[in-house]
């Protein structure tokens, strides 16, 4: 197993709010860690340096990983496109890959939303379409944050399967609060303390 994101003793400062101190990450291929803990507790600061949106204070973070897929936690849909052009945007924004953009709304119990705009979406038939966007992606290494938000217990269940197929032979890391989620998701769990 390759690793696909290595943290060395990083630190991040934000503000006067210490969110990480010497902190140290290995997800290698076919890892899952769940990272948890309440709100401002540094979760998303985290994802957006697993992703390189901000630099660490000090220490290194490598990312071998070829193809990284991020979800965020607001769904982060273009406005001006529906929801199936919102998904085939990450495949290549062509006609010839609608119908996989199409298998992937329909893997996320979206088929019949596919012509509807975001405006047009509730906060959860958003999220699953940033869900299915990220799994279109294809990564190596899957950075989610709160993906499952705004589901009920039925449609979370299906949609925590789906993922763990989709994502089995990458790396996943995953951000939550609930431990419901952590629980069902598995893998290793690391709780942010303040």
């Amino acid at each position: 197993m390759s690793d696909m994101l290595t943290f060395e003793k990083v630190s991040l400062t934000l503000g006067d709010k210490e969110i990480l101190r010497d902190f140290d990450l290995r997800l290698s291929s076919g890892d899952r860690l769940v990272v948890m803990g309440p709100s401002g507790r540094g979760k998303t600061s985290l994802l957006r340096l697993a992703a390189g949106l901000i630099k660490p204070d000090s220490g290194k973070i490598l990312r071998s990983s070829a193809r990284i897929s991020v979800q965020f936690q607001e769904p982060r849909l273009l406005p001006w496109r529906t929801a199936l052009e919102n998904v085939n945007a990450v495949l290549s924004d062509k006609k010839e890959t609608l119908p996989e953009a199409m298998k992937w709304l329909s893997a996320v119990k979206l088929a019949e939303a596919a012509d509807k705009y975001p405006a047009e979406l509730s906060g959860g038939m958003a999220q699953r379409v940033a869900l299915a966007r990220a799994l279109a992606h294809d990564g190596d290494l899957y950075l989610l944050d709160e993906p499952f938000r705004g589901l009920d217990t039925a449609l979370r269940e299906e949609m925590i399967r789906l993922v763990k197929a989709e994502t089995q032979n990458a790396a996943v890391l995953l951000i939550t609060h609930d431990p419901e989620v952590a629980q069902q998701f598995g893998g290793s769990i690391l709780e942010m303390q303040p």
